[in-house]
């Protein structure tokens, strides 16, 4: 119904921000990380929304990015996990760290966020994998540079799963080091799993 709502920004809450726009004020439930960033009271802000419809409420929840709107789509679309429970998710980490977590079946990431337990963390993974494009974790889709053209998805997969380790915040160098000694035929979900055994 509503994309974005653009406005001033009128109150902070706990949870939620106020946006006065046109001399409406919409309550917006939102991640504390969008909270925090929102700036002063009186500033110009957009927060791109998304209507929650209920028997006895309707509920607006919004992002300062259009990348976490659409992670938060992905996340509520999962059997057994709510609004609420995806502002958490969202609120514990970024859009990139949730793919890279789904990506590599990271279950202790997306158990951090309040009120998602290790089998909701496991129907996230086993419902989104497949969904999760390179979009998701920053990655340049031409990031892989080979000599030899057949040497491209080699390339391509390291590349990938350097950029995933980068996003995870993992040091580009040691990352690369760890890569360097695998086998680069590897998927990129393989060689990110394999990375991150030797990296932690």
């Amino acid at each position: 119904m509503y994309y974005y709502i653009k406005g001033t920004l009128a109150a902070k809450g706990g949870n939620y921000i106020v946006v006065d726009a046109g001399g409406v004020g919409y309550l917006i439930y939102t991640t504390l990380t969008d909270i925090e960033n929102s700036g002063p009271i009186g500033s110009e802000i957009t927060m791109y929304t998304c209507l929650n419809v209920r028997e006895d409420a309707m509920e607006l929840y919004g992002f300062t990015s259009e990348e976490e709107k659409h992670m938060y789509l992905m996340l509520i679309s999962v059997s057994g996990v709510g609004p609420k429970a995806g502002l958490a998710l969202l609120s514990a980490a970024s859009p990139q760290k949730i793919a890279a977590a789904i990506i590599t079946e990271d279950t202790k990431l997306l158990t951090k966020a309040q009120g998602v337990g290790p089998k909701a963390a496991k129907r996230i993974i086993l419902e989104l994998k497949d969904k999760i494009d390179k979009s998701e974790l920053g990655i340049d889709g031409d990031a892989g540079i080979a000599a030899d053209e057949h040497e491209m998805p080699v390339m391509d997969n390291k590349a990938e799963a350097l950029s995933a380790l980068v996003v995870l915040g993992y040091n580009p160098n040691d990352a690369k080091n760890v890569l360097g000694k695998l086998d680069g035929t590897l998927s990129t979900e393989e060689l990110i799993k394999k990375a991150l055994a030797q990296l932690m």
